[in-house]
């Protein structure tokens, strides 16, 4: 995998005098609260001197930028040292949050063809949104493409904070916002890999080469051991593939040594589908192309990990990691078998395309023999995610208090995620003629809702579990937006750490 790399990020109290010749000055303006006066007004002025935010002011005023939300307008102004000025438009929304300053750095770093050097002043309003937001706008997978298509600039390479104050605060939330973003990179970089160079034992060779850099316990089992130990989810659903499946799992330790602060233990659990034909119940061709988004969750949860491991959360974090290729074959699992679960629990498998939910629920079971106070599962489970909540809102189900905290806290991180229930009635719909439970049930009626049903079957008792489906989330099939791209988002990279982050400090 050939890894996205990030601008380098230094904070500044005014415009630097040299090496920015070539530079762009991105600021941020809004609309004029003066009915009669119709040019924008640049957000933040107190970083500029007055004679420069004026010139700033009148030149968009000149070429009729207003300042409505996400609007790029770039102009040059004499008396600057830099070459142009980049104004993004903020709106003339009341609030300027997070996610407004993330998502208008995100539109700008779009924008940034042929441009190496940038200075701005969104990072007055907001440091860590606005390291945030550039590296993500920013962001290029380009690991396949020939010379006759790469582009041929390199990209943002470095770029200046206008900040009032260079204290530890501003530093701290710089470093932290690289951190998430870099994370969020690795996540879309494994999730744009094609499925030609990504498959089960490779994605855990490099889940592996990463976590082991970041000094984090792996283990990792192949077939024959997955098979020995009773993974019968995991085995089952990568029987049909000539590329067998594995489980990696990573254990960071952060409860030990002086920095330790809580005793709590995170596990997560992330969906590794390399490649999803649907198997003997196989998808439709059209846009089965996308289904080399289907280990989404699994690149998330990796991600996060290592993020927790590198920001040094006083926490335990144990990352267990399904990893297989769903293909149809002779060999491959048939509507109609039965399989085993680690538990014990007997499946029958009406509909092979639902094969995510029976290797998390192996996951599950193994991650809850941890013990531990909150599990977190994700995965591009369901195409009832889509139909129920779109494209860009994850479903979070659960247990009711954890399940409403991971979703306050992805809606607070700009992911958005929204809780969602788990009726009981489902659970009688997903009985079986033969087995201890069917896969899926007998109709389409809350397919999301069913999925989550099913794996809390396997969620110890005690454990405070979330369950976030980011079928549509984890991968943008449409044109880009905002600080995310076309193809793997990272989402919900963001969620998870912040949950993290949270129960670090709170419990």
């Amino acid at each position: 995998m050939s890894a996205y790399t990030a601008p380098s990020f230094t904070l500044a109290t005014s415009i630097p005098q040299r090496g920015v010749s070539t530079a762009v000055l991105l600021v941020g303006v809004r609309p004029s609260e003066k009915a009669s006066d119709k040019g924008p007004k640049v957000v933040d002025a107190q970083l500029l001197d007055n004679k420069a935010v004026k010139s700033i002011e009148a030149a968009l005023k000149a070429v009729g930028a207003t300042g409505s939300n996400e609007q790029l307008t770039r102009v040059a102004v004499d008396g600057l040292p830099v070459a142009s000025v980049l104004a993004v438009g903020l709106g003339s929304a009341d609030n300027l949050g997070p996610e407004a300053i993330r998502r208008a750095a995100g539109v700008a770093a779009r924008s940034l063809d042929n441009v190496e050097t940038l200075v701005t002043t969104l990072s007055e309003r907001d440091v860590d949104a606005s390291v945030q937001g550039l590296v993500l706008g920013g962001y290029r997978f380009v690991a396949f493409r020939s010379t006759k298509t790469a582009p041929k600039d390199t990209g943002l390479q470095k770029v200046t904070l206008l900040v009032g104050d260079k204290g530890r605060a501003q530093k701290e939330a710089m470093d932290r916002g690289l951190a998430v973003a870099s994370a969020v990179a690795t996540a879309r970089d494994f999730v744009n890999t094609p499925p030609s160079h990504l498959f089960p034992a490779e994605f855990a060779k490099q889940a592996k080469a990463l976590a082991t850099a970041e000094g984090i316990e792996v283990e990792v089992l192949d077939e024959k051991e997955l098979a020995k130990a009773g993974y019968g989810g995991i085995v089952g659903v990568g029987k049909g593939s000539s590329r067998p499946p594995r489980l990696v799992r990573l254990t960071y330790r952060g409860n030990q040594g002086k920095k330790a602060r809580s005793s709590k233990k995170v596990a997560l659990v992330g969906k590794g589908i390399t490649f999803d034909t649907g198997g003997i119940s196989i998808k439709p061709a059209g846009g089965m192309e996308n289904m080399t988004s289907d280990m989404g969750g699994a690149a998330a949860v990796i991600a996060v990990t290592l993020l927790a491991a590198r920001q040094q959360l006083p926490l335990d974090v144990i990352a267990t990691v399904p990893m297989a290729e769903n293909m149809p074959s002779s060999t491959a699992q048939r509507p109609g078998d039965v399989l085993t679960q680690l538990d014990g629990t007997t499946i029958e498998v009406i509909n092979t395309d639902a094969e995510g939910r029976l290797i998390l629920a192996d996951a599950i079971v193994r991650a809850c023999q941890d013990e531990p106070d909150y599990l977190i599962d994700t995965a591009t489970l369901t195409g009832a995610q889509v139909v129920a909540l779109g494209l860009r809102t994850p479903g979070v189900m659960g247990t009711d208090e954890f399940r409403d905290r991971v979703a306050t806290i992805s809606q607070s991180v700009g992911e958005n995620g929204w809780p969602m229930p788990l009726p009981e009635e489902l659970r009688d719909d997903l009985k079986s003629r033969v087995a201890d439970m069917a896969n899926v049930t007998n109709h389409r009626n809350g397919g999301m809702l069913a999925a989550g049903q099913y794996l809390r079957e396997f969620v110890a008792d005690g454990v405070q579990w979330a369950h976030i489906d980011v079928a549509g989330p984890a991968f943008n099939t449409s044109g880009p937006w905002g600080y995310t791209p076309k193809g793997g988002t990272g989402v919900p990279v963001r969620t998870i750490f912040g949950v993290l982050e949270d129960i670090a400090k709170n419990g």
